[in-house]
């Protein structure tokens, strides 16, 4: 297995550098608050551990210059995003610059084998382009609710044949390193507070809307999981109880009005009805219809097509707008593949959002999209681990 800071003197070291990337001994010195030499001696050992490594000389601060130090420049971690319809997997140094990325579409109804099979064989596609020697941490996000603690998925309603398959303990045999296992739009929401636009607010709501809904909550800097990682399943809070059948066997719930299946529904009723045009052509061309033709539809000012949009936003919205009363967040993100509807959604969640909640809740509140696409996710998964395997001690 890899080195691992031995305290957590060595543990806030090597989060600075994460974050901030190299620095010098005395900016390390006034970051952590040590002596010269409690820092020298910790900075000596994590070098010796190969975790960092010395790089020249800082600027003079008035006196004998400073020696640079960064984390190692072998260090790779990579992240994984499984979703119900693609893979992403991407491939990270210590500082979680991308490496390399690759996706690919792979339905995860296939189940955990065939899936994962897919996952290591673009892991060493990576290493074609960049043979890393050896892996430090491995994150993955998948579509469902995951016990964290266990590394598994637990009865996730879109992942058949996935129930507790131990994903942690079978990628961690392969790759030979640690691994964490996370809902999907937890990671995101974590790649949105390392990279994105959650980069300076501690607390805030990523709001995923794809295959399914979900919310990743932030609270102070740290995912807020729950006492059994169900958090923020917000797809599942129920409108109708008449409402259409949702894939966890309930009626009614948000995820069946407005997901990326939902939005493909309403487009074949829209077109089998004549009501959309542009969807009729749009079908009568592909044969089939998804939420980007939806989108498609409403910028070309299509009048079934935005009325699906401005409902379904209205839906979402009011959801929000309770969790917005509740939680009293500094900043919401919309994310995922339904989020491509773009500012049409936006700005009917934003007008629900603002007219249901306390204006004390959403007097300085941001609504916006994210702006990391696919990426947040990948991003995310490596943070998820790097926070453990440098950080957390």
């Amino acid at each position: 297995m890899p080195p691992r800071p031995e305290n957590r003197h060595q543990a806030r070291l090597l989060g600075l550098l994460r974050d901030n990337g190299p620095q010098s001994r005395a900016e390390l010195g006034d970051g952590v608050h040590m002596s010269r030499s409690k820092l020298a001696i910790e900075v000596d050992r994590l070098t010796e551990l190969a975790l960092v490594e010395p790089a020249g000389l800082a600027a003079s601060r008035g006196g004998r210059r400073s020696g640079i130090v960064r984390l190692s420049p072998a260090m790779r971690f990579i992240g994984v995003d499984i979703g119900a319809t693609s893979i992403d997997v991407a491939v990270t140094n210590g500082e979680l610059e991308v490496l390399g990325h690759l996706t690919e579409p792979c339905d995860v109804r296939i189940g955990p084998e065939k899936v994962l099979d897919r996952v290591f064989a673009l892991v060493d596609k990576l290493r074609e382009v960049d043979p890393f020697p050896q892996v430090h941490g491995v994150g993955i996000g998948v579509p469902g609710p995951v016990s964290f603690r266990e590394g598994m998925p637990v009865i996730p309603p879109i992942m058949p044949g996935w129930d507790r398959f131990p994903i942690r303990d079978v990628v961690g045999r392969r790759l030979g390193c640690p691994v964490l296992v996370d809902n999907d739009v937890n990671i995101m929401a974590l790649g949105e507070l390392h990279s994105g636009v959650a980069r300076s607010i501690d607390d805030f709501l990523l709001i995923k809307i794809g295959t399914g809904i979900g919310c990743g909550i932030v609270v102070g800097g740290e995912i807020y999981r729950g006492i059994s990682g169900s958090a923020g399943d917000i797809g599942h809070i129920r409108l109708d109880d008449a409402g259409p059948m949702c894939v966890c066997g309930n009626a009614g719930c948000l995820e069946a009005y407005f997901s990326g299946a939902a939005l493909a529904r309403e487009a074949r009723a829209a077109a089998d009805s004549g009501a959309s045009p542009f969807l009729v052509r749009r079908l009568a061309s592909n044969g089939t219809l998804n939420g980007r033709d939806v989108g498609d539809a409403a910028a070309a000012g299509d009048p079934a097509a935005v009325a699906i949009v401005r409902e379904g936003g209205m839906r979402v919205g009011r959801v929000i707008a309770a969790l917005v009363s509740f939680l009293n967040p500094g900043l919401l993100i919309i994310g995922g593949g339904v989020a491509g509807l773009g500012h049409p959604l936006l700005a009917e969640i934003r007008s629900v959002v603002y007219r249901q909640s306390l204006p004390l809740a959403t007097g300085n509140l941001p609504i916006v999209l994210s702006e990391l696409g696919g990426t947040a996710g990948v991003i995310g998964a490596t943070r998820l681990i790097s926070d453990h395997v440098l950080i957390a001690h």
